[in-house]
């Protein structure tokens, strides 16, 4: 399927790293999580192990949600499959692993879902981990009615996504917004804007659209402010609210 401002296939709520803070993020578990609140759409963080395996994990080094240390990219895949990626979040999810991107494309694929991945990359391995990625998911996702989009706040990374398999949709990512970012856009080939959301107010957005880029947006968890920002025009609010903000509510 083309993916471009007028063809847009995406819902407008989307599971932040799976389920949001009610369970360990970027794990298996937590997409199971999510799915159960009735969300579709699934963000989740891809990097890769030293000996070139995309897998899932946010932060640069192991500490924060495993019970391993360091910095991730510097470990094979075969040391990292036994890190324990669930019991810091509670006894109750000890022993979940850090899973393969392939296990989540699995399991997203089997239960029609749609996905936002954002590529991670380790410190000095942007290039990489970008062609890695995308050239992981247009395998994974091959034949699929409806492609992953790919995200980043690397335009290394994205760059070399895009030259990798320039047919997957893009979004890049600002936390803050410079004043350059239509143009950046462009010369990404973007099909969408991914912002923090507190940079957007409706006249973003609706230059956004003017210049015929989607807007996605994390990570609101109020109710009220996921309303204010459809009421902007927002095309896709990703949230841990998970079970704060009901899927029903992309219609409100």
């Amino acid at each position: 399927m083309q993916v471009d401002f007028e063809h847009w296939p995406y819902p407008r709520l989307v599971a932040h790293r799976g389920a949001g803070k009610l369970a360990p993020e970027n794990t298996l578990a937590a997409f199971r999580v999510g799915a159960g609140f009735g969300y579709r759409m699934f963000e989740f963080d891809v990097k890769l192990s030293r000996d070139g395996v995309p897998f899932l994990l946010h932060d640069a080094d192991l500490d924060r949600t495993t019970n391993g240390r360091g910095p991730a990219g510097e470990q094979d895949w075969s040391a990292l499959a036994d890190r324990d990626a669930g019991g810091w979040h509670g006894a109750s999810w000890t022993g979940e692993p850090l899973p393969r991107l392939s296990a989540i494309v699995a399991y997203l694929r089997a239960n029609r879902f749609l996905a936002d991945v954002e590529i991670k990359p380790a410190p000095g391995r942007e290039i990489e981990t970008g062609r890695s990625v995308a050239l992981a998911c247009a395998e994974a996702w091959q034949g699929a009615e409806v492609p992953p989009i790919l995200t980043s706040f690397s335009e290394v990374a994205l760059a070399a996504a895009a030259e990798a398999v320039p047919g997957l949709p893009r979004g890049l990512l600002f936390d803050r917004l410079p004043p350059d970012w239509p143009d950046r856009l462009r010369r990404h080939g973007a099909v969408a804007l991914a912002s923090n959301h507190r940079e957007l107010d409706r006249e973003i957005v609706a230059r956004a659209h003017a210049e015929r880029f989607r807007v996605l947006c994390y990570t609101p968890n109020e109710p009220e402010r996921v309303a204010e920002l459809f009421a902007f025009g927002v095309d896709c609010v990703i949230t841990d609210a998970v079970d704060r903000i009901p899927v029903k509510s992309e219609t409100t």
